[in-house]
């Protein structure tokens, strides 16, 4: 890797960890296309190098997000264990089912939750935005259903490389009610437990490219750093405006890859 490309993926790593922070998802939904795109490594490749993105990022922003007291340990203690058969399973069919149609696949997704959230958070529709305050639902209710939840964000962080945290914050907030600056904070900290074992399994088999992981990290930990402190300056629709957005841009210039 030349210096240049280098440098490019440390800006790109500070973008996306702010981002990343920002929105729960870490900043492996930026980074992992960053890597097909520009550097046209192997999707296993940059599925693996993303994940070891996706844990650096999510241990700065849940160091940040901690001192604000925005965590549910509850919650993403469940979700982050349930994860850990997932995380394996996704490295599993990561190596046995790998091709062109990735990129499909991944686009799709992205575009799809995008348009979604971008509909549910347009300016018009002030009431149905992701909200702030806190719910009055006891969220002990919906706790059978954050093993599974889990289980799913373990498979799916594994297997695309980009944590899964830009798919839990929006079933946090829309379907069990979290409001949107709890929900980030913690998707992150989620993140910090199942995507650890998914970084172990792929070290194992050797799917990572360091040289990307240091510059991109590096970039990361200023990102995520900045993205606590103007996390805080942001209302929960601009949060999510930021998500869905990001996700329909990265999901058409997949569908080109």
């Amino acid at each position: 890797m030349d210096i240049g490309t280098g440098i490019l993926l440390l800006v790109i790593g500070i973008i996306a960890g702010g981002y990343g922070t920002i929105v729960g998802a870490g900043g492996g939904f930026i980074f992992v296309p960053a890597l097909l795109i520009l550097l046209d490594i192997d999707p296993v490749i940059a599925a693996g190098s993303g994940l070891v993105i996706v844990l650096i990022n999510s241990l700065t922003g849940v160091i940040g997000y901690a001192k604000q007291k925005r965590i549910d340990y509850r919650i993403a203690l469940t979700i982050g264990i349930s994860a850990f058969p997932g995380a394996l399973l996704g490295v599993w069919l990561l190596r046995v089912y790998s091709s062109q149609y990735f990129y499909i696949i991944f686009a799709t997704i992205l575009v799809g939750l995008g348009i979604f959230l971008l509909s549910k958070n347009a300016p018009t529709k002030k009431k149905k935005a992701a909200s702030d305050e806190p719910t009055n639902k006891p969220a002990a209710i919906y706790d059978k259903w954050f093993v599974p939840l889990g289980l799913l964000m373990g498979v799916l962080s594994s297997y695309l490389g980009i944590g899964g945290g830009w798919l839990l914050v929006p079933i946090l907030v829309y379907l069990f009610q979290v409001p949107t600056h709890q929900a980030t904070a913690t998707s992150l900290l989620s993140l910090c437990l199942y995507s650890t074992v998914g970084v172990i399994t792929q070290i194992y088999y050797g799917n990572i490219d360091w040289m990307a992981v240091i510059f991109g990290g590096t970039g990361i930990i200023v990102g995520a750093n900045l993205g606590v402190i103007i996390s805080k300056r942001l209302s929960g629709r601009v949060v999510m405006q930021m998500l869905s957005v990001l996700l329909i841009i990265i999901g058409i210039r997949m569908y080109f890859q």
